[in-house]
């Protein structure tokens, strides 16, 4: 009987991540510490979510070992979803400007 051995990542790569991690976290607190406002704190809050659900997935998940076959297979459906949310975004900007100017009331000025 063979036996299958199993790949030991180091554990510095692991504490490295965590420690990236804790970085990110503190960076998205002090977002909040700073008062930031409006678009800048939503993009900051949402980047750095994205960054650590990015380096979760590819460091304890082992996404960065697997196959690019496994990669495509989990990472592209979220893609497709951000791509249509962004088409929907762009066409809701598109039908309320639409909306806007034919619906707004004309003024008429009475001639004498």
């Amino acid at each position: 009987m063979e036996k299958t051995a199993h790949q030991q990542h180091p554990i510095s790569t692991y504490l490295s991540i965590w420690l990236l991690l804790f970085v990110l976290s503190t960076f998205s607190y002090l977002v909040d510490f700073f008062h930031v406002e409006g678009t800048m704190r939503w993009f900051l809050i949402l980047l750095f979510m994205f960054l650590k659900a990015g380096l979760i997935i590819s460091v304890f998940m082992h996404m960065k070992w697997e196959r690019l076959a496994m990669r495509s297979a989990i990472l592209l459906p979220p893609l497709a979803l951000l791509v249509f949310v962004a088409l929907m975004v762009i066409e809701s900007n598109y039908v309320s400007g639409s909306r806007a100017t034919a619906f707004t009331p004309v003024s008429f000025v009475a001639h004498e």
